[in-house]
Parts: structure tokens; C-alpha cells; sequence
């Protein structure tokens, strides 16, 4: 049998593309090793949000005095907040990622190890699917720091650590980006002693410093031991403990370890060089509208090595299957929010302040802030640990960067206005709801459109 569109892997990429191939009537098949869903619902986005739920239950039961009652040490079973973090995803592995959803649409799911054995072909356990178009989804798998003794102590990362039936009682986290951070302060939230050690010298450093450093302080302030400029050289074990060795003499001790400094596109078994599809480091080389230098073979989301993110592999998916079928191009957008979702939420969108000096010049870059502090709903909820930093070049936006409760929901009007060319002022046209944090966006917006207008206030002295 021929196929329209083989699709490998089925995580947010391949669910997305085989939902949209199929509506158009295509013949699809998509291969699968493990199981449906990929890295976002079975080792990422689903369960640590699910964890980080829970652990923003037992942060308000601690500081329940901020808002007027008696706070309280929660009785913590760590077990049972694993067993919440199961269920979830086998809610939505039941309904939302079900096999048999996708199969009653016409998809034929195959199981198996694929491998390319030809521009249009791809083997699965010795069986040949061939098809107009092949589109790789495999996703990325946690990267491993060559340290000496760490195979052999045995260590955690975010593919095992929700297998667990429960945390360590303590943990050192290897890696200071979105995955180390948020599981850090999720644990500590539960009563998992956290030490974080970051080679660098900030946290999340593809985020603007400013906010990262607030980040710090909070999580900091919450208990999770901190330390910068710190490069791992071996791990060792005593007794069950583990001690994490440092190249400045550092010694630190846990019950486990947790990698989290990075990750690495999942090639491996699939036949890239013998048929001659262009690898990098970051992954499989592709063009603006997903292809690979075999016109046939496409690839989307991590394994493309463009964006590590469950909504970027949704959208490169939907595109190179619109991009394959329909008469002209499409191209994947560059324009690519994101958040980590510790609390607070630290959202980002376009260029940071550096990026834009260095692309557009010191003197056309112009950068807007406001404190969290001056929020009315952040000062009613007690959250008033985080501020926004806008980005203008000649006053249109192009950078946006929240860190606030709920940041991941208010990035989106930015977002928009940068990709339409809004200035600033243009935002404060539209009514933001009060109170809410967006008010605050509204808030720099008026500034903006108050400075454009008294260019003007002559013309109010005439109206006289």
C-alpha cells in the first residue's frame, strides 16, 4: 500500500499533522515506538505542570498569613501527588491522545523501531511503508553531561523522574534553563531539599537578566539552595548518598541527582546519512518551510532542532503538511512565545533589550518596565514579585517579557503586536479589563500615547 504521508512519531507534531492530513482526505500512516503522545504528555509539559499544581497548593498553605489566616505546614504524600500526576496523563491519554481517536479518523497507527530506506520509504520491522511524503517528528531526549561517576551513581531527568512512585527527600538539580528551575521549585514546594547548580551565571539565561534575577530571589527566598558558576567534574557515592563534585572544590550531597542541561534530538536508528538527509548537532537541517534537503523528507519540532516547545511542533507540523498538499509555500514563524511556568510565570516573546542594541543600534532601541508592585490585582492577591519589560525600536514593539502570575496567558496581546508592527501606543486603544495583570500592559501603553500626544498639546490650546 502507498501512503499520502508517513508520519514517525507521534508527540505534538505528528498528533497535530495526522489530524490535519487526515481531514484533507489523505492516506496517512504514522509509526510509533513508544507511546501516543511524546514527550509532552508522558515526560514533560503534562505532568510537571501537574506536579507544579500541586506544589502551588502546598506554597499558599505555608503562606497563608499573606491573606489573612493561620498558615500551615501541609502534610505532604509525596506518593500521592505522583499518583495525581498518573492520573492525568492517563486522562488525557484516554480521550485527547487516544490511538484509537486517531485510528477512527483514519489514521493507521503502526508500532515499531522506523528507519528511511529511501527518499519515500520507511521501514518498520521489516515491513515497507511508501509514501508521496515522510514527515519526522521523533522529538529529543534529555541530554547527559559527560561527568565521571554519574552512569555509574545513577541519576534522574525529566523521562524517569515521573516514573517514580515518589521523589527523593532530596535532590541536586545539574542545570539552571526552564526544565531545572521549574522542577526545582516544584520540589522544594513539596519538601524536597533542592540544590540547583548552574554552570552559568544566571538562571534561564535565554530570558531577559532582569527578570531572571527577580526569578532567583523568589526562589531563593523559598528555600532552594542556589549556586552559579559551578561545573560539575564527578560524581561519587557514600553510603547512598551521592556528592556532586565541583571544579572549584564544591562538594554537594542528595539523595539523587537530576540532569537538566538540555536536550538532544532523538536520530539515532533512523537512517539519516545513508540516504543522505543533512544532520547537524542541534538536529536534522531544515529550510523556513520545514524541508530537509531531501524535498520528500520533512521534519518538525525538536528533532528539527528550531525550538524546543510543545506548541512550535504543533505548528511546524499543521504547516508542512498544508506545505506538502496545497499550491504554494508556507514558512514557519520565527516569532515564537514561550514560558516557564514557575511562579511566577516568566514569559517571552521577540528580542530581548541586548538583542535588540545589538541588532538595531543602541540609540533606536527603547525599553518600557513596570513593577508588578504598582498592579492593583497583583497587590490584591499578594503576588507582587515579578514586572513587564517592553522592547520598542523607533516605538514599535519587538520584544516582550513578563514575569507574573499567569504570564504564559498574557504574553498572546504582544505576541500579536508584534507580529502585526503595533507600536505601543496602538495597544492602549483597546480596553484591558480591570484589574487584571494585563492592566499593567495598558498601563505602559498610556504612558506611550500620553508622550505621542503632548507632541500635540499645542493644538488643545487652539480648541480653546
Amino acid at each position: 500500500m502507498r501512503y499520502d504521508l508517513v508520519i514517525v512519531g507521534m508527540g505534538s507534531g505528528g498528533l497535530v499533522a495526522a489530524e490535519f492530513a487526515s481531514s484533507l482526505g489523505l492516506r496517512v500512516a504514522a509509526v510509533e515506538r513508544d507511546r501516543v503522545g511524546g514527550d509532552c504528555l508522558w515526560t514533560g509539559c503534562v505532568p510537571s505542570k501537574a506536579l507544579l499544581a500541586s506544589a502551588k497548593v502546598a506554597h499558599h498553605l505555608r503562606t497563608a498569613d499573606r491573606y489573612g489566616m493561620s498558615p500551615v505546614e501541609p502534610n505532604i504524600d509525596l506518593g500521592a501527588v505522583w499518583r495525581r500526576i498518573h492520573a492525568v496523563q492517563a486522562q488525557i491519554a484516554g480521550t485527547d491522545d487516544d490511538p484509537a481517536r486517531f485510528e477512527a479518523m483514519g489514521v493507521e497507527l503502526v508500532r515499531g523501531e522506523a528507519r528511511l530506506v529511501g527518499a519515500n520509504a520507511v521501514q518498520v520491522d521489516g515491513r515497507t511503508l511508501e509514501a508521496r511524503r515522510i514527515l519526522l517528528c521523533t522529538g529529543s531526549h534529555p541530554a547527559t553531561p559527560d561527568v565521571p561517576g554519574l552512569e555509574e551513581a545513577g541519576y534522574l531527568t525529566s523521562e524517569n523522574v515521573f516514573e517514580l512512585e515518589r521523589p527523593p527527600s532530596s535532590v541536586v538539580v545539574l542545570g539552571g534553563g526552564p526544565i531545572g528551575v521549574e522542577l526545582a521549585q516544584g520540589l522544594n514546594r513539596l519538601g524536597v531539599r533542592v540544590t540547583l547548580l548552574q554552570k552559568g551565571d544566571r538562571l534561564v539565561p535565554r530570558d531577559e537578566p532582569e527578570l531572571g534575577e527577580i526569578l532567583s530571589r523568589v526562589l531563593s527566598d523559598e528555600g532552594v539552595d542556589l549556586h552559579f558558576g559551578v561545573e560539575a567534574t564527578g560524581v561519587t557515592t557514600t553510603d547512598g548518598v551521592k556528592v556532586v563534585e565541583s571544579k572549584n572544590g564544591g562538594r554537594f550531597e542528595a539523595d539523587g541527582i537530576l540532569v537538566a542541561i538540555g536536550r538532544s534530538p532523538a536520530i539515532d536508528g533512523l537512517g539519516l546519512e545513508e540516504i543522505g538527509v543533512e544532520v547537524e548537532r542541534r538536529g536534522i537541517v531544515v529550510d523556513d518551510r520545514m524541508r530537509t534537503n531531501v524535498s520528500s523528507i520533512y521534519a518538525v519540532g525538536d528533532v528539527a532542532g528550531r525550538h524546543h516547545f510543545t506548541h512550535t511542533a504543533a505548528h511546524e507540523g499543521a504547516m508542512a503538511v498544508r506545505d506538502m498538499f496545497f499550491p504554494g509555500k508556507s514558512k514557519a514563524s520565527e516569532l515564537v512565545p514561550w514560558t516557564t511556568f514557575t511562579d511566577p510565570e516568566l514569559a517571552h516573546v521577540g528580542m530581548t533589550v541586548a538583542e535588540a542594541q545589538e541588532r538595531k543600534g543602541v540609540e533606536n532601541v527603547g525599553v518600557e518596565r513596570v513593577d508588578l508592585a504598582h498592579s492593583d490585582r497583583a497587590r490584591a492577591e499578594g503576588t507582587i514579585e515579578g514586572r513587564i519589560v517592553l522592547v520598542t525600536v523607533r516605538e514599535k514593539i519587538v520584544g516582550a517579557h513578563i514575569l507574573a502570575p499567569a504570564a504564559g496567558e498574557m504574553i498572546h496581546e504582544l505576541a500579536l503586536a508584534i507580529d502585526k508592527g503595533l507600536k505601543l501606543r496602538d495597544l492602549a486603544s483597546l480596553i484591558h479589563v480591570y484589574p487584571t495583570m494585563t492592566t499593567s500592559v495598558n498601563l505602559l501603553a498610556a504612558d506611550a500615547a500620553y508622550r505621542y500626544a503632548r507632541r500635540f498639546r499645542w493644538l488643545a490650546k487652539l480648541a480653546r
